[in-house]
């Protein structure tokens, strides 16, 4: 006969949901190097607003991956403006000397 004691019965601890938190954080540093498909910090920067709003957990998270997807969206669409302006403003010289 055995003289142990039952176990107690112990209350399971659920780690909360972080999932888009962590998603907005790697997409936004992934898109230090893909940041020019536009893609990448626009999901991102999405990803990291709907997990400020879902996930209080995961909040610091989130918020990283807003700085970074947000400048990086920052950064893409500044070249291209720039982009844009240097290749408007040497247009009149395209066709001289052909």
């Amino acid at each position: 006969m055995s003289t142990t004691a039952p176990l107690a019965p112990t209350a399971l601890t659920v780690e909360p949901a972080r999932g888009l938190s962590i998603s907005s954080l790697v997409i936004g540093i992934v898109s230090i190097a893909a940041g020019w498909t536009l893609i990448a910090p626009v999901a991102g920067l999405v990803l990291g607003v709907l997990a400020l709003r879902r996930e209080p957990a995961g909040r610091t998270l989130a918020i990283w991956g807003i700085v970074l997807n947000g400048l990086m969206l920052a950064g893409v669409v500044l070249f291209t403006g720039i982009a844009l302006l240097f290749g408007l403003a040497l247009l009149p010289f395209a066709f001289i000397g052909g």
